[in-house]
């Protein structure tokens, strides 16, 4: 455990509940590390993930996505761009017109520490009984949208 993690013990409330806040932590530290070891800050991880995750995405998505003014999303593409980490594509079809694609590889080294966490979870659903994963995705699904009423 990281000195900056607080044990599940810490959260108030169900078992259940101070489980899921302590994955939300976990999760948050693991991508925090991430973003450090890659000199990265958070608006331009998320980018990154998304960009990769939506190859040829125009600037306007990104944006969309990401919350942002047109002023920060061009920016932002700009450092990610300079960090050798996405490339501009013009459209063939009209100029004015740029598509955004990942150039690195986010399985690897030391790209792949952005998703790492999230991999280390995904392993462990796998390992889980299939009906069990799903009745615990079901459980969490209802409590996300509780939460959000």
């Amino acid at each position: 455990m990281q000195s900056s993690e607080a044990p599940a013990s810490s959260f108030p409330g169900s078992a259940l509940g101070r489980a899921l806040l302590a994955y939300g932590e976990a999760r948050r530290i693991a991508a925090a590390e991430a973003r450090r070891a890659l000199s990265l800050n958070e608006l331009d991880a998320r980018a990154l993930l998304f960009i990769a995750d939506n190859p040829g995405a125009r600037p306007t998505h990104v944006r969309d996505h990401l919350g942002i003014t047109s002023a920060g999303v061009t920016t932002l593409i700009d450092r990610l761009v300079q960090r050798g980490a996405v490339r501009r594509d013009l459209d063939a079809e009209d100029r004015r017109v740029n598509h955004i694609t990942a150039i690195v590889d986010l399985d690897a080294p030391p790209w792949s520490a952005l998703r790492a966490f999230d991999a280390g979870i995904e392993d462990a659903v796998a390992d889980m009984d299939p009906a069990v994963a799903d009745r615990v995705a079901r459980v969490i699904d209802e409590l996300i949208a509780h939460a959000q009423r």
